[in-house]
């Protein structure tokens, strides 16, 4: 608006009056006083333009801080203005630049679509395995389903799916226990990491598939043959017998298998193995120690009650919580030393610039 004022100002003055011959003479008096006028204004402009000479550029944050001289804004602190600022051949540009200047260059878009396209991963995974799961449960006596409602097919479900185990534990009684322990302690690791705060889409899906596979190549296998050579080592009815298998239970086996979880989870970590002894070595007496807390109490029943082939799953059912207690031990050391390896190195980088 002043250009435009500044540009009117300018013209010369005979070319704003009327160039008619007649009204030169009746004009004379408003041209006198038209001129002075346009000599004021010129005088008022001048001031202006000089009181507008020093570098000020206004920006988004100009409600808080309306003019700032060129330079004032490198010297203020970040974020003084609301918005980003840019520094273009010394000139300090501040406000929302196309998106937003954010300090090293990131704007952390990347970051979000990663862990966007790992909980849709997640979730398909749950959901999947969910259906599945639902679905050969509901399924189980199809066959049979000819006339039959609604009603009658959940009632007989249990029962169906009962007998349909049993006759895995007879054709392949290893293989349906390995299976059961898999899943057993892909679901158990999967309940740790949400203990420790991970939200429910957001977990570790290697953690849990390694903490899965353990428990289906060696948890499942080993505690079949073990069951069995307990009840060979203690083949006594009385009733004194159910505290003496439990006692080693708790001391031998306990030991035993602990040692073997953390350390096939070490492995499948690529950990050397001078680290994962260490490791064990801190943990092994308290991962003992938490399991007498829980499983006395649950082995009265394991040995006392239930029969030796259905004995793993019961105890696949207690292995839920222990699980989480187990996973929590073994992977809490490895998960701290790698996130105090990452601030050692980012404190390093920053200390070389």
């Amino acid at each position: 608006m002043a250009a435009a004022v500044a540009t009117v100002a300018s013209t010369p003055a005979s070319r704003r009056l009327p160039a008619h011959p007649l009204s030169a003479s009746t004009a004379a008096p408003s041209f006198i006083r038209l001129a002075g006028s346009s000599r004021r204004l010129r005088r008022v402009l001048r001031v202006s333009a000089a009181a507008e000479e020093p570098d000020v550029l206004p920006g988004p944050g100009a409600g808080e801080l309306e003019m700032l001289p060129a330079g004032l804004l490198e010297d203020l602190p970040e974020g003084a203005l609301g918005g980003s600022q840019l520094d273009i051949g010394g000139l300090a540009f501040q406000g929302d630049m196309g998106g937003g200047f954010a300090p090293g260059g990131s704007t952390g878009g990347g970051d979000g679509g990663n862990k966007m396209l790992d909980r849709g991963i997640n979730t398909a995974i749950v959901l999947g395995a969910s259906t599945y799961a639902l679905t050969k449960l509901l399924t189980v006596d199809q066959d049979y389903w000819h006339g039959w409602t609604i009603f009658e097919i959940l009632r007989y479900m249990p029962e169906h799916n009962w007998s349909a185990y049993e006759e895995a534990l007879k054709t392949n009684p290893v293989l349906a226990k390995m299976m059961i322990s898999g899943v057993v302690y892909s679901l158990g690791d999967w309940i740790a990491q949400c203990y420790q705060g991970k939200p429910i889409f957001e977990f570790d899906r290697t953690r849990m598939f390694r903490s899965g596979l353990v428990g289906f190549t060696l948890h499942g296998s080993l505690s079949h043959y073990y069951y069995h050579f307990c009840e060979s080592l203690f083949p006594f009815k009385d009733w004194w017998a159910v505290p003496v298998k439990v006692a080693f239970d708790q001391t031998a086996w306990s030991a035993l298998w602990n040692s073997i979880y953390f350390v096939a989870l070490g492995f499948l970590r690529w950990e050397s193995p001078s680290t994962i002894f260490s490791e064990l070595k801190a943990t092994f007496f308290p991962m003992l120690t938490a399991g007498w807390k829980l499983w006395p109490f649950a082995h009265l029943i394991t040995y006392g009650v239930v029969p030796v082939e259905q004995r793993l799953l019961w105890v696949d059912c207690v292995e839920l919580i222990w699980v989480t207690i187990l996973s929590t031990y073994s992977n809490e050391k490895s998960e701290a030393r790698i996130s105090d390896g990452a601030s050692i190195s980012t404190d390093s980088k920053d200390n070389s610039r």
